[in-house]
């Protein structure tokens, strides 16, 4: 059996109220309850890495969704990976290293089925890059960009967020492609990352700027115009983009992280722009690749070895640091993959 005895307590990180808007201290708790036992079939999960993502933020709301809504009173929901830690199913034994979609807990009860998979770490640096480089992060850019942006070598490309996690991997494949690459970045420091660390031609920051100051410059970057943004920010940033698209430019609606927090939803008020350059506006979700993670990680993986693409990680440690962790990601605080690690 993996860890400690099945008498140690579950640390659960629950979701206990709807947030309004920027969520609050008080929307969660962090509860114990005992470890579970297995069920047949089922196995105990102890998690070691959590994935923390924007996308969380749109769970917590009761509204209809490509998920459903986490329960009230039950953990924050989020991609983990862990080991066995007590099996009453025959394919997973104790000590097995698993891949899936759980919660922000200790310990989960697992039925396998979905997003759960065995995983293979032993040759990983740490086993969070299956929630980074390995994980959706990689995978969405990989899959997102190649697959729905289609880029051609000499094309521009576009990305908001681009010194995050999705947006910097994002890049770096679009220049390994042969484009040339405009990141979008809030302030000085993220912007020279975009630069040095990532090697975009072109870094902007969006901070302090208008909706026509921010088009300028994109404008005077892209010279022809933009053939593929991936959007990753949406509102204003969106809106800067559109103005300068290019004739039959690709869209890529991967995340509107500037409007999770918002009741009110800005959106983009001059779509008028797809008309105009006979553009096209792809909604992006990465489970729609599910079957294909074999392939994509194989590439990454290759990438990463060949010193052509690089992946950093924002480690966070202890279940207790959910919240301020979680927050870091509407704050900019974080440089790379936000990772919580809980083991």
């Amino acid at each position: 059996m993996e860890g400690s005895p099945l008498s140690e307590m579950n640390r659960r990180f629950l979701l206990v109220r709807r947030p309004r808007g920027e969520p609050v201290p008080e929307d969660f708790r962090l509860a114990s309850t005992p470890v579970p036992q297995p069920a047949p079939g089922s196995f105990i999960l102890r998690n070691h890495f959590a994935s923390l993502d924007p996308a969380q933020r749109g769970w917590m709301d009761d509204r209809p969704s490509y998920m459903p809504p986490i329960p009230l009173g039950q953990p924050v929901r989020a991609t983990t990976v862990g080991r066995v830690h007590a099996s009453a199913n025959p394919d997973f034994a104790p000590g097995d290293w698993v891949l899936g979609l759980n919660a922000l807990e200790d310990y989960s009860i697992v039925t396998p089925g979905g997003f759960t998979t065995k995983v293979d770490v032993s040759r990983l640096p740490s086993p969070s890059y299956l929630l980074s480089a390995l994980g959706a992060v990689g995978l969405t850019g990989y899959f997102g960009l190649l697959e729905v942006g289609r880029p051609q070598p000499g094309e521009t490309v576009l990305v908001s967020g681009a010194a995050g996690a999705v947006g910097s991997v994002v890049g770096q494949i679009a220049r390994i492609k042969g484009c040339r690459t405009i990141g979008i970045a809030g302030g000085a420091a993220k912007c020279q990352r975009l630069l040095h660390d990532y090697h975009f031609d072109v870094a902007i920051d969006y901070r302090g700027k208008s909706v026509k100051q921010l088009s300028a410059e994109i404008g005077a970057a892209a010279g022809g115009g933009v053939d593929i943004i991936f959007e990753n920010v949406g509102g204003e940033i969106l809106e800067a983009g559109l103005n300068n698209l290019a004739p039959r430019a690709r869209v890529i609606l991967c995340g509107l992280i500037s409007e999770y927090n918002s009741d009110e939803k800005h959106g983009a008020r001059n779509l008028w722009q797809l008309i105009v350059k006979r553009a096209s506006i792809h909604g992006f979700l990465i489970m729609d690749y599910v079957p294909r993670f074999a392939e994509g990680g194989a590439q990454i993986a290759a990438w990463i070895g060949e010193g052509r693409l690089r992946i950093d990680e924002h480690i966070e440690r202890g279940l207790e640091n959910a919240y301020p962790a979680f927050m870091k990601l509407f704050s900019g605080g974080n440089i790379g993959k936000m990772v919580l690690q809980i083991a």
